[in-house]
């Protein structure tokens, strides 16, 4: 099998900015051990940065996409982390993630900006696997915009939302009850939410 290419290397300036903050909630919710599977990883940065964070979890990123592929797979290869696993392809709205060698120890399910540049069958598709594949008190971590009923929405996700709208009539910043709802049709509960920088949320769901 050839080296990955590093000029196939993505950069996503976003995660440099709120990486160490979604690390400080990880920590108090990650178990010590097991398996966190990343979905829709992007870029793949991080996956390496969080993996380094935890060195005693091992962390499975995934995407759909061949250029996020090989761009994890670069990063990865730079890294050299023994706890960050090959990149898998993951399409989250499908029946069969294909995961059965992590499975066993699977303990968290992570996702970062995903849900609302997506149609809302792939929030449906995420919270239909992650209560299928979670064990009894897995973890589901969520990051990024959300409406709230009871916040006023900031003026700047407004904004973002009616751009998202206007690229795609399907995509949007959700609203978290809905997204909430979804999760307990799949026997997810919503554990907590964590007020994060630039109005984004870290939501978590355990599997019941």
């Amino acid at each position: 099998m050839s080296a990955p290419d590093l000029d196939a290397r993505r950069h996503a300036p976003a995660t440099a900015r709120n990486r160490q903050f979604i690390r400080d909630v990880l920590r108090d919710a990650l178990p010590a051990a097991g398996t966190v599977l990343e979905t829709a990883s992007g870029s793949g940065e991080h996956a390496v940065y969080l993996a380094a964070q935890f060195p005693a979890l091992r962390w499975a990123p995934s995407d759909r996409e061949d250029g996020n592929l090989a761009s994890i797979a670069a990063w990865a290869a730079e890294a050299g982390l023994p706890n960050l696993v090959p990149p898998r392809r993951i399409d989250v709205t499908g029946d069969d993630w294909g995961i059965a060698d992590i499975a066993a120890d699977l303990v968290a399910v992570m996702n970062a900006n995903m849900i609302h540049i997506a149609p809302w069958s792939v929030c449906e598709g995420l919270m239909a696997g992650a209560g299928r594949l979670l064990p009894p008190g897995g973890l589901l971590y969520m990051y990024g915009p959300y409406i709230r009923d009871d916040v006023p929405t900031a003026e700047s996700n407004l904004a973002f939302d009616a751009s998202l709208r206007r690229r795609n009539p399907a995509w949007g910043i959700r609203d978290l009850a809905d997204v909430a709802a979804c999760a307990a049709a799949n026997g997810l509960d919503l554990a907590r939410t964590v007020e994060m920088p630039a109005n984004n949320l870290s939501v978590l769901f355990r599997r019941h």
